[in-house]
């Protein structure tokens, strides 16, 4: 049984697509693996008989020699970004050569892609919305352009690439990850400024939800107390400081926003187990 991280990424092609409805979007199978990113809908997209909606930022993933279809509206079409690629070998990928074929008539693609049995891979969905995934959204987008635009190493760059997303793709998919737009918002804004002594009062409003619910939205989100989230983040900030810059512990407590250094080592000792002057002479992670 092989893991994901030994995946050996090669990307054959990159296109973006407008699908509009004609005959070639009919039933088909593909010899090499394809991932087809949606930037708007609706539409439907159809994997081994089963129909999914295309919405905004749909992502589908189709295994070499799976049945699908595109059933987008000619009247209303749709584009896509689609990477066609091998994902265990690297030294003769058939994905620079990828073939079709079309239902009822030889349905079968001819030699398939290499596959290996993979239960991380095997893991993942056929049809996804990325929609409140905005980095992965993005290094997708990044991994085509890098491959259309790129003049040198296109294909060394785009394959590592492809290898650290579909890798982050797997921890989005098996780790609990935030998907309410407001809460997202405000993760972002806290991330940018964990110093900041903002009232749950101000995060609330910033959210535009009452401060129960606001409390028990952010609590279901994270797993995690409005404040108790952002001590998370001073505590992250703090190890950077320590090591990254050469100001006091004294500068370093007030930059936090704390009035002293004594409530910020009693905070940070509490946290990681050592003060931060003993952080800052021998570093561990939490």
């Amino acid at each position: 049984m092989k893991q994901l991280s030994e995946i050996t990424p090669y990307v054959g092609d990159s296109m973006t697509y407008l699908y509009d409805g004609s005959s070639s979007e009919r039933l088909r199978t593909c010899n090499v693996y394809a991932f087809h990113l949606f930037t708007d809908g609706p539409g439907e997209m159809e994997v081994d008989g089963r129909r999914y909606p295309i919405d905004k930022r749909t992502l589908v993933f189709l295994r070499p020699g799976q049945a699908h279809a595109f059933h987008i509206s000619s009247q209303h079409p749709l584009s896509s970004y689609n990477l066609y690629c091998d994902l265990w070998e690297a030294v003769r990928p058939l994905s620079v050569n990828r073939s079709f074929a079309f239902a009822p008539n030889q349905f079968q693609a001819g030699t398939l892609a290499t596959t290996f049995p993979c239960d991380e891979l095997d893991s993942f969905p056929s049809v996804f919305s990325l929609q409140p995934y905005p980095m992965l959204y993005d290094l997708f987008i990044t991994i085509a352009n890098t491959y259309s635009e790129s003049r040198f190493y296109h294909n060394e760059a785009a394959n590592s690439l492809l290898y650290a997303w579909v890798l982050n793709w797997y921890n989005t998919i098996h780790t609990h990850q935030p998907t309410d737009y407001r809460i997202v918002r405000l993760l972002t804004h806290l991330n940018n400024h964990p110093e900041r002594r903002e009232s749950i009062e101000s995060w609330s409003q910033f959210c535009g939800l009452k401060r129960t619910y606001f409390h028990e939205l952010f609590l279901r989100e994270t797993g995690l107390t409005p404040k108790a989230y952002q001590h998370k983040l001073i505590m992250k900030r703090a190890t950077h400081l320590l090591l990254e810059c050469d100001m006091s512990i004294t500068a370093i407590s007030e930059k936090l926003g704390y009035l002293s250094i004594h409530p910020f080592t009693r905070h940070f000792s509490s946290y990681y187990g050592v003060s931060p002057s003993q952080y800052r002479l021998h570093p561990k992670i939490k």
